[in-house]
């Protein structure tokens, strides 16, 4: 079953008097399940077709579809509350409130979701532990290393139970060892059965993925299953 359903989707900016196409007609599809990278050079359009998998733009042209519902021309206050539904953000640079707890952080999205607060808290726990980290409940950003930090967002990311996790260059900010530990939380996560689509430049991060789509100039250069899938080693735990 398709989770994601892009037909003809194209998105054009208008800078001054030129015209940028950032996407021309990608049509692509993507199974529930699926764990997906989008890789390409700057200026690619891989972000763009990001931002309007994730709800958080629209194509100019051309039809979107997630999880059977077409997106394509929704309202931001519509876009909003199906990000919010179905989709799990992760990003580069962790997107973390400085003044909150690891767990009030992770909670966050539950407020919107309209739980009690003794609910967001234990879901919020729950996730947490889903990811090693229940031991840092009560640390802020600050008291947290760079791959704690990737942890506690991708906790909070996890805990409205998305359709899809959507990650934006998920190890931009972190050391190789760090990065391996975080692609290793991936493949838990994408093993337990939920959508994961990751932005990368990174070759050797694209490699954990399942398929690997490459853009360029804003069309899908190549859309290939990966053969040699690349395995992070445990480290959950140390």
């Amino acid at each position: 079953m398709n989770i994601i359903e892009t037909l003809d989707i194209s998105k054009r900016y208008i800078m001054g008097a030129e015209v940028i196409e950032a996407l021309k007609s990608v049509t692509i599809d993507i199974q529930k399940g699926e764990y997906v990278a989008f890789m390409g050079p700057s200026g690619s359009g891989k972000s763009t077709l990001m931002n309007i998998v994730g709800c958080l733009d629209t194509p100019t042209s051309g039809t979107y579809v997630l999880n059977g519902k077409d997106v394509s021309n929704m309202s931001e206050n519509e876009l909003a509350e199906t990000r919010n539904q179905e989709i799990g953000f992760v990003f580069q640079t962790f997107n973390l409130l400085p003044r909150q707890t690891s767990l009030e952080n992770v909670a966050l999205p539950l407020i919107y979701a309209g739980l009690n607060k003794a609910d967001r808290t234990e879901k919020a726990m729950i996730s947490l532990k889903n990811v090693g980290l229940e031991n840092r409940a009560g640390h802020r950003p600050n008291e947290l290393s760079g791959g704690q930090r990737q942890r506690v967002a991708i906790a909070r990311a996890l805990v409205n139970d998305p359709s899809i996790l959507l990650a934006d260059e998920p190890t931009g900010n972190l050391d190789s060892k760090t990065s391996y530990e975080i692609m290793d939380l991936f493949d838990q996560i994408h093993s337990k059965g939920n959508t994961v689509i990751m932005v990368t430049h990174e070759e050797d991060i694209a490699e954990y993925a399942h398929r690997i789509v490459r853009l360029r100039d804003g069309l899908v250069e190549t859309d290939r299953a990966n053969a040699n899938i690349r395995k992070a080693k445990s480290f959950m735990g140390v």
